[in-house]
């Protein structure tokens, strides 16, 4: 068996490629180096891409509100998967209908989404709505239903969907199928590669958010993750910043505020890591047939 023969061009590309990987991988071999640093270290040198001495203080602080550090990773697993699968399977209906060429309402009902996208009622009427009629004060749903619609992410899936062929749906029609037997036996399976992408950028927007929680719960065991450790730093902050009490000074000195960011960063982003490989392959393909498409 031979040998396979690159170009130089190839080598060119494999090699800007590579170091490409690199660079991106760079930040988070720093975020982990960070954590691992001591206070005293990032103070005089910075972060570097090795520790100068190596330390779990970080890792054991967090250790010590390990009850509910694991209690908000719970809450934000379980809104995570819940708000992904309700908001994926609401967002690609809506995207189904609006993308049938025999739905006379779609022009209408895509205007009326577009309009969505450069408008809002305002942060005060859509709390009060949220509060007082939907009753989702201190509650998982408060987590959940708020970003369950996403316009973008509709016109995104529709985009694909308008782009598979008319004569599939003509063909299940004549063999007595409906609407909905179409969409989850025929249209869904050719859509996944956009909707695995859309399921990843919404799996990231219920991971990483924080701010419905600060608006609407109150209670310390329906916090999700991202909150917490929001909450956390502030009081680290705040302990630094604190100039009027020497015990707090004495106290901040002995908390490595910096590593433990880094620390906090590295427990939050475990769960996307994993997530994305299993999603990479579908990733570019979805992104570029969904916006070019239609």
């Amino acid at each position: 068996m031979t040998a396979k023969k690159f170009s130089i061009s190839q080598l060119i590309l494999m090699l800007i490629v590579a170091v490409f990987s690199l660079t991106c991988l760079y930040p988070f071999i720093m975020v982990i180096s960070g954590s691992l640093s001591n206070e005293q270290d990032i103070a005089a040198y910075g972060y570097t891409l090795l520790p100068k001495h190596v330390t779990f203080d970080s890792y054991r602080i967090l250790l010590l509100g390990s009850h509910r550090i694991v209690n908000a990773y719970g809450v934000s697993l379980l809104v995570t998967s819940v708000g992904t699968v309700l908001s994926l399977l609401l967002t690609a209906m809506a995207a189904y209908a609006l993308s049938r060429r025999s739905f006379k309402l779609r022009g209408v009902l895509s205007v009326y989404v577009i309009i969505t996208m450069l408008f809002s009622g305002g942060l005060v009427p859509w709390y009060i709505i949220c509060v007082r009629y939907l009753d989702l004060k201190d509650t998982l749903w408060a987590l959940i239903l708020p970003s369950l619609a996403n316009a973008f992410n509709m016109f995104l899936i529709r985009n694909f969907m308008h782009s598979i062929p008319e004569e599939i749906h003509e063909s299940a029609k004549i063999d007595g199928a409906g609407e909905f037997r179409i969409f989850y036996r025929l249209i869904a399976p050719l859509a996944l590669p956009v909707l695995a992408t859309v399921g990843l950028f919404m799996a990231l927007g219920y991971w990483n958010d924080w701010f419905l929680g600060l608006m609407f719960v109150d209670k310390q065991e329906l916090q999700p993750l991202q909150l917490l450790l929001r909450t956390l730093i502030s009081n680290v902050d705040f302990l630094r910043s604190s100039g009027n009490a020497a015990a707090m000074q004495r106290i901040s000195a002995q908390i490595p505020s910096e590593s433990m960011k880094m620390a906090l960063t590295v427990v939050t982003i475990g769960p996307i890591v994993f997530l994305y490989p299993f999603l990479q392959r579908y990733f570019v393909k979805g992104l570029i047939v969904g916006a070019v498409k239609g």
